[in-house]
C-alpha cells in the first residue's frame, strides 16, 4: 500500500474474518449461540479485509473523461472558500487565481496537492485490538451520524437526549459487525448547543474503546476534541498518529464555509484524519445526471482535499460522497434509487485513481420506520457501499426517515446485515477445506452430506446465521409470539443495553477528562443556538 501513514504497512491477516458467529443447526447450543450475539457479547470483528475485486462499471475514457470535466469546473468556475481570509491567503501563495471569495486552480494543481495524502492511514483506538485501517482494500463501518431524533417501538419519535447518545454508542460497541464508534450517533438537543460537543466526545472515550469521531461545528469544538484525545492517547501520540476521523461537508454547489474550514484547519495541523464530502442532492444541489454530479464532487472533493495539503503537507484525508435523488415532486430526498449507485460505483473509482480512501454507502432509506421500505432501500444502498469498494462507511446502522431519525431497532436490524456483508467480502475459500473434496468422497452419487465428516467440522461456521430473521415452522413462530423483526429487533437492543459492561478506562483519564469539560463548561455561558 503506497504511502500508507502511522508505520502500520501491513493489514491483518483476519482483518475481516467473522469468526463465531455463521453457525446453524439446532439443539441448546445452537440456541445458546443466538443468544450470545443477541445479547451483543459475541467476539468483536475486525476492519473488513476484502478479498473480493471492486465492482467496475465505467471504462478507462469514462473516468478521464470526468476528471477532464472536473479539472474545467476546478479553473473556469472555481470554488468559493467563504469568510477565511487565512484560506485564500494560501491558495494565493500555491498559485491559484483568487478573486475575492472565488478561488480558480490552474489545471492539475489539486491533484498534484493531493500527492501527498497518504493512501492509507491506522486509525487508532484508545484499545489497540479496536484499531482500524482506513483505505486499500479495507472497510469499516461505523453507525449513523447527525439525527436530531430517535425513535423506538414504544415510543416512537422524539428528540433525542444525551441518554440516547450514550445508548447507540453501547450498541456500537457491543454490535459484532461495527467497526467503529462514530460521531453525532444523534443529536442530544438536550444539552446547550456550545456544550454538547463536551458530552458526545466523553461519552465515546468512556462508553466504547473503539475509534470515534471529534466535534466540526465550530473550529474551538475541534479544538475541544483533540484536547480531550490528548487527554487519553497522551499529547505526543496525537500529534504523531491518527485517532479522530472527522467529517467536513462542502456546501455544495462548489462552496466551504468558514466553520468546515476551520475545523478541517484544526483536524490537519494536528494530524487528525478528515472526510471531505460533497453533501449533494441531485437535482438541488448539483445537476441531475450521474456524471454530472460525479464532475461536481471530484471538483469540490479535491478542493478540499488539496487545501488540507497546504495547512499540513501528509494529513491523512478521505475523499467523500454523498450522493441522493431527489423527488421531483416533493423535493424531498430518496435513496435505494439506481443512480446514487452509480455515482458510488464512479466516485470510488475515482479516489483510486486519486489514491486516496474513499467514503459512501450506508444502510440509507426514506422510510418513517423499520419496515419493507427500510429493508429494501438500504439493502440497494449497503450492496453497492461493499461491492464498490468502500473504505469508511458512515451511517451503516441505525438510519431512518432521511437520516432525520436515529432508529434502536432499525441500528440492530442494519447491523445483522452489516455481519452478512462482513462475511460476504471474504469471498472463496480455495484451501483444501474449502474446496470439499473430501466430502464428495465419502458421500459419493445418492447419498446426504448432513452426517458426513466435513460437515460435521464445519458445522458452527459454515453459514452466517441471522440474529434477526426466524426461520422457525410457522407453529414455533407463532408459541413464541408471532413477532415481526421490528419487534424481534426492540428485543435485542434492549438486552444489549441490559448486559452493557463498559471497557476499562484508566480512572486518572477520566478524572483529567471530567476536570477538562467542567473547566470549558464553566468559561461560557449556555447557548441554544
Amino acid at each position: 500500500m503506497a504511502r500508507l501513514a502511522g508505520g502500520e504497512g501491513v493489514m491483518p491477516s483476519d482483518g475481516g474474518r467473522a469468526r463465531g458467529r455463521r453457525g446453524r443447526g439446532g439443539g441448546g447450543g445452537a440456541e445458546a449461540r443466538r443468544a450470545l450475539r443477541s445479547s451483543g457479547t459475541a467476539a468483536k470483528n475486525r476492519f473488513i479485509e476484502r478479498r473480493i475485486p471492486p465492482y467496475e462499471i465505467l471504462t478507462e475514457e469514462g473516468l478521464a473523461l470526468v476528471e477532464q470535466n472536473a479539472e474545467t469546473v476546478l479553473e473556469e468556475i472555481g470554488i468559493e472558500f467563504r469568510e477565511d481570509p487565512e484560506a485564500l491567503a494560501l491558495w494565493k501563495e500555491a498559485g491559484a487565481d483568487v478573486q475575492g471569495e472565488r478561488v480558480r486552480f490552474p489545471r492539475g494543481l489539486c491533484r498534484k496537492l493531493c500527492e501527498t495524502i497518504p493512501s492509507g492511514f491506522t486509525q487508532h483506538a484508545r484499545n489497540p485490538e479496536r484499531s482500524v485501517v482506513i483505505g486499500g482494500n479495507s472497510t469499516v463501518f461505523a453507525p449513523v451520524y447527525g439525527p436530531p431524533f430517535v425513535r423506538d417501538l414504544e415510543g416512537g419519535r422524539r428528540y433525542a437526549t444525551i441518554e440516547d447518545f450514550q445508548n447507540f454508542v453501547k450498541l456500537a460497541y457491543m454490535a459484532p459487525a461495527l467497526h467503529h464508534s462514530g460521531g453525532t450517533v444523534c443529536e442530544p438537543v438536550d444539552i446547550p448547543v456550545n456544550k454538547r460537543h463536551l458530552d458526545m466526545v466523553y461519552a465515546h472515550l468512556r462508553y466504547s474503546d473503539l475509534p470515534f469521531m471529534g466535534s466540526v461545528t465550530a473550529p474551538e469544538r475541534a479544538e475541544d476534541s483533540v484536547a480531550m484525545a490528548k487527554l487519553v492517547f497522551g499529547a505526543d501520540f496525537v500529534e504523531n498518529n491518527t485517532v479522530m476521523i472527522n467529517l467536513i461537508n462542502a456546501n455544495s454547489p462548489m462552496t466551504f464555509d468558514a466553520t468546515m474550514l476551520g475545523a478541517l484547519k484544526v483536524y490537519a495541523r494536528h494530524n487528525q484524519a478528515c472526510i471531505v464530502t460533497p453533501f449533494i442532492l441531485s437535482g438541488a444541489m448539483a445537476p441531475v445526471t450521474p456524471v454530472g454530479v460525479m464532475t461536481q464532487t471530484l471538483a469540490e472533493a479535491m478542493a478540499g482535499l488539496a487545501f488540507s495539503q497546504l495547512v499540513r503537507p501528509g494529513a491523512p484525508m478521505v475523499l467523500g460522497s454523498f450522493a441522493s435523488s431527489i423527488s421531483m415532486q416533493s423535493g424531498a430526498p430518496t435513496f435505494g434509487t439506481p443512480e446514487p449507485a452509480l455515482v458510488l460505483y464512479g466516485m470510488a473509482a475515482l479516489a483510486r485513481r486519486l489514491g486516496v480512501p474513499f467514503r459512501s454507502g450506508g444502510s440509507l432509506c426514506g422510510s418513517k420506520v423499520p419496515d419493507a421500505q427500510a429493508a429494501h432501500e438500504s439493502s440497494q444502498t449497503l450492496l453497492p457501499t461493499v461491492l464498490g469498494g468502500v473504505n469508511f462507511v458512515l451511517h451503516s446502522a441505525g438510519w431512518l426517515e432521511g437520516g432525520l431519525v436515529s432508529s434502536y431497532e432499525k441500528f440492530v436490524i442494519d447491523a445483522d446485515q452489516l455481519g452478512m456483508m462482513q462475511t460476504f467480502a471474504q469471498g472463496y475459500d480455495l484451501s483444501e477445506n474449502g474446496q470439499a473434496m473430501d466430502a464428495l468422497r465419502e458421500v459419493g452419487p445418492g447419498s446426504h452430506f448432513l452426517g458426513c465428516a466435513h460437515t460435521q467440522a464445519n458445522f458452527e461456521t459454515a453459514f452466517y446465521r441471522s440474529s434477526i430473521a426466524d426461520n422457525n415452522s410457522f407453529e414455533q413462530w407463532e408459541a413464541e409470539g408471532a413477532q415481526d423483526a421490528y419487534q424481534r429487533a426492540n428485543g435485542i437492543y434492549k438486552k444489549m443495553l441490559a448486559d452493557y459492561q463498559a471497557p476499562a478506562l484508566d480512572p486518572a483519564h477520566d478524572e483529567a477528562l471530567q476536570a477538562f469539560i467542567r473547566e470549558r463548561r464553566d468559561a461560557m455561558p449556555d447557548a441554544f443556538s
